[in-house]
């Protein structure tokens, strides 16, 4: 099998393609497509869940990424030991159905436009709230360090432990241990409620600047470097990402984070307003 090409990045949420492969996944099907609209969830950074819809008419209860090594062997998610985007496999979308299909068929992929639009809202908010979290946090760094995009000291990037992107919205961590002090960062007075308030102004502006967002996609490959971008008022936002995000800030409606600290880390939660069903 050749590493499967994607259509989400280009914002499509249906196609047909033949069937190229089949894997076990347990008890049930893996179905393996030349081309596909699904999102799989990445095995090295799970942050975006998998797209929900159907292929060939059948259900897609899961969707996940999948490395085919020379010798034929195909690793599912976290048993897959390498980066994603590694030379030595090939990188495949596998869509776990309860039901098999043959290969060689010709089946249409139908990915749930609501749940699509509901986690690429909650996937832009997630990079506009950690760069407006970057702003906020710049006076408590003493040494110089990274900066992201907009030129802000990029703590999102030297402290993030994990984040989960939900419909309409993410859940961040970030870690505030002996590395992050060593880097220069300093919690000493640092107040959630007031940096959540100064968080939260700048994505209102933000919101209601109405800004271009979108995605630099170098290839149709599931393996390509994508990078998100935005046209903000401070600036050309950019970060490398393989999700789904919406068109334009407008789009998420009301945009607001709340911060909760404890002494190993500061808990980020991210919603909006937008792309929800009426």
């Amino acid at each position: 099998m050749n590493s499967t090409l994607v259509t989400f990045p280009r914002g499509l949420t249906s196609g047909r393609s033949p069937i190229v492969g089949v894997v076990p996944v347990g008890d049930r099907h893996g179905l393996v497509v030349a081309e596909t609209p699904f999102h799989p969830l990445d095995h090295t950074w799970p942050d975006q869940p998998a797209d929900q819809g159907t292929i060939g008419g059948l259900a897609v209860v899961d969707c996940v990424t999948g490395a085919q090594s020379n010798d034929g062997q195909v690793l599912l998610g976290e048993d897959v030991p390498v980066r994603r985007g590694a030379e030595d496999r090939q990188w495949l979308v596998v869509h776990v159905t309860e039901t098999p299909l043959p290969v060689g068929a010709e089946v249409d992929l139908e990915v749930d436009p609501v749940h699509r639009a509901a986690l690429s809202a909650g996937h832009t908010a997630c990079h506009l709230a950690a760069l407006a979290l970057n702003a906020a946090l710049a006076g408590h760094w003493r040494k110089e360090t990274r900066p992201d995009s907009l030129g802000r000291p990029d703590f999102d990037q030297a402290a993030i432990a994990s984040s989960r992107i939900e419909p309409h919205g993410s859940v961040d961590v970030y870690r505030l241990g002996k590395s992050l002090r060593k880097k220069g960062f300093s919690t000493e007075g640092l107040d959630p409620a007031k940096v959540a308030r100064e968080v939260n102004e700048r994505l209102a502006a933000w919101v209601a600047a109405d800004a271009p967002v979108g995605l630099d996609v170098p290839g149709p490959e599931l393996t390509a470097r994508r990078t998100w971008h935005c046209s903000l008022p401070d600036g050309q936002a950019s970060i490398p990402c393989g999700g789904t995000h919406v068109r334009g800030t407008a789009e998420l409606g009301e945009v607001t984070v709340t911060l909760a600290l404890d002494d190993a880390a500061l808990t980020m939660r991210t919603t909006c307003t937008g792309h929800r069903r009426p």
